[in-house]
């Protein structure tokens, strides 16, 4: 048995929105977790534009607050990132890396549905199955496979591209941002 057992919630989070609130608490309330870690992406393997790192790191900061202790923020791949032979950003080293700074973690990896139709791109999935299984988030619009799901209910439908599009129209986006989040991106002017 692990010493304690961690949820790690990786992504862009560009920005991060009240859906990946939800689930984070959905996650911290009804799976055997200790604590949930927002991991944001330092490089998208996939190259996808992002936001700077520092800028979408604080949001996250500002989006885990309302969470409480048991939600937290970290930097592991902004440490990775600065090793020589960094390319992209890759979970099975991020997975490496927790275990490695904290001995006899049990480590669980939070997906949404619609990750699933990706994994043949990952990195050694069936190593990142293994050392991290997956909690597997229903999302609208993705079947739900019954061999890995974890959730019952459906958490939105609501993803960062929808919100970035919103805020670059000049749509009102109160409601799909958490208020802080929402502050920050006005007053950095982000995804104008």
């Amino acid at each position: 048995m692990p010493d304690r057992s961690i949820a790690l919630f990786g992504g862009s989070f560009n920005p991060p929105h009240v859906a990946h609130q939800m689930v984070a608490l959905y996650v911290l309330e009804t799976q055997p977790v200790d604590e949930l870690w927002l991991v944001p992406t330092f490089a998208h393997p996939f190259g996808k534009d992002l936001a700077s790192y520092d800028d979408r790191f604080a949001m996250c900061e500002l989006a885990a607050a309302p969470l409480g202790a048991r939600c937290r923020v970290s930097r592991v791949e902004q440490e990775l990132a600065r090793r020589p032979e960094f390319v992209s950003s890759r979970t099975l080293d991020t997975i490496e890396a927790i275990e490695a700074a904290n001995p006899g973690v049990g480590l669980r990896l939070v997906i949404g549905a619609d990750i699933l139709g990706e994994t043949a791109a990952w990195h050694r999935w069936d190593e990142v199955v293994r050392r991290a299984p997956p909690i597997v988030v229903s999302r609208g619009g993705y079947p739900r496979p019954d061999a890995l799901a974890s959730t019952e209910i459906e958490i939105t439908t609501l993803s960062s591209t929808q919100v970035r599009e919103r805020i670059g129209a000049g749509d009102d986006v109160a409601g799909l941002l958490p208020r802080a989040v929402m502050g920050y991106i006005a007053a950095k002017g982000l995804y104008r």
